[in-house]
């Protein structure tokens, strides 16, 4: 089952009285599922069109939106598309969940509550990592 396919499945996890507002996915989501499926929930989905990506003849909404995407970074280019539309700030989410994998890619709880505790002892260590390195300033006059 490809990612793309669980799509729904994620986003049926977020209650529906909850607003998405955006939904930030990498090329493989570029599909009219799961455009569609973000529609549905009233989201704007912000997914890089694939490299060999063609213009689509569906009328439908998630077509369109895809179609005038595709003008857009033909016009501007991908690298400024990306900061414009705020798709480079997904690289941040992955950076971290990189880091937290590099604490352990395996959990070594067996029940669900103390891998949930597991996993916020490694958030913990890694923002206590975080605060080491920030730099602490204040004002001297």
């Amino acid at each position: 089952m490809s990612d793309s396919q669980v799509l729904d499945d994620l986003l049926t996890q977020i209650p529906l009285d909850e607003r998405i507002d955006s939904v930030y996915t990498d090329g493989a989501y570029d599909t009219k599922y799961c455009r569609q499926v973000i529609l549905d929930r009233d989201a704007h989905a912000v997914i890089p069109p694939r490299k060999n990506a063609k213009p689509s003849k569906d009328k439908k909404m998630g077509s369109l939106e895809r179609n005038e995407l595709l003008r857009t970074i033909k016009r501007l280019g991908r690298t400024i598309w990306k900061k414009w539309s705020g798709y480079h700030r997904r690289s941040l989410v992955e950076t971290k969940m990189h880091c937290i994998k590099l604490l352990g890619d395996k959990l070594s709880a067996r029940n669900f509550q103390s891998q949930i505790n597991e996993i916020h002892a490694r958030v913990a260590v890694l923002n206590k990592f975080t605060d080491l390195g920030r730099p602490h300033t204040r004002v001297v006059t």
